[in-house]
């Protein structure tokens, strides 16, 4: 075997060893977060009460009920918390990049998104539902064929209105632009995990909630996700959501974001 031949077989042996080892996976274990000190959180804040932005004294800052899990999270690894917001869609590509060490934003863990990342057991349970103008002709599953409606790109409120027949979606990229578009008559109606709807509906006056069963047998729940194969941290994340549970601290969260 001549040098050239020798190297390159070196070459492909150390490569394989690199794959094997998981050194070139692009996530920070528990040690690594430890070790700078803080970890980054990828969210999309326009999701009341989960996360959303909050200006008092001329601050912006984002709070909501998985920002308290996140913090929790990050008392618990004794580091402090970044949160990086972004759109929805671009969530589990930062993950993926290493941009962000976890995500937390009402994420729910279904089988397609699986294929990505890791998720940790569900820290909250949710069903989707229907909101109108408070004057809409729609009332029930059927007077929705065939309407525009609007839905947040890459979530499971989108799958589900696809169960609608022959549904014009309208695919946003924030939560915001629904209802706003909604308000202004550029589309029907909007198909939304309930508790963001609710929160929404404290600001527009003009709207309702339509329950239907149709659209609710798609997978539900929201799961804190990481990147694949980063158990060490997938390992925390579930002891924290395990501790809050038990100690009551739960309990309290949901009281205050979700019963105001």
């Amino acid at each position: 075997m001549n040098k050239k031949s020798l190297f390159l077989a070196f070459a492909v042996i150390f490569a394989l060893a690199f794959m094997v080892s998981g050194c070139g996976s692009k996530f920070n274990t528990v040690d690594q977060i430890k070790q700078k000190g803080v970890i980054v959180m990828g969210t999309s804040a326009d999701f009341p009460p989960f996360e959303f932005h909050k200006v008092e004294g001329g601050k912006d800052e984002i709070v909501g009920f998985d920002i308290d899990i996140a913090n929790a999270i990050a008392k618990k690894l004794g580091v402090k918390l970044e949160i990086k917001d972004m759109d929805f869609k671009g969530l589990i590509p930062a993950l993926q990049a290493g941009r962000v060490d976890m995500v937390i934003a009402g994420m729910t863990p279904t089988a397609e998104r699986k294929k990505s990342v890791d998720f940790s057991d569900l820290y909250y349970d949710s069903r989707q539902v229907v909101v109108v103008k408070n004057d809409s002709p729609i009332s029930k599953f059927d007077d929705l064929k065939g309407k525009t409606v609007a839905v947040q790109i890459g979530t499971t409120s989108e799958e589900a209105a696809k169960k609608i027949p022959d549904v014009k979606l309208k695919q946003l990229n924030r939560v915001s632009d629904e209802f706003m578009d909604l308000q202004n008559g550029r589309c029907d109606a909007i198909v939304v995990e309930e508790t963001v709807a609710r929160a929404y509906l404290k600001e527009y006056k003009d709207m309702k909630i339509l329950y239907m069963d149709e659209i609710n047998d798609v997978e539900n729940g929201s799961a804190v996700a990481v990147a694949k194969g980063n158990k060490s941290l997938l390992d925390v994340v579930n002891e924290v959501i395990k501790e809050l549970k038990q100690s009551g601290e739960y309990d309290k969260l949901v009281d205050k974001w979700f019963k105001q």
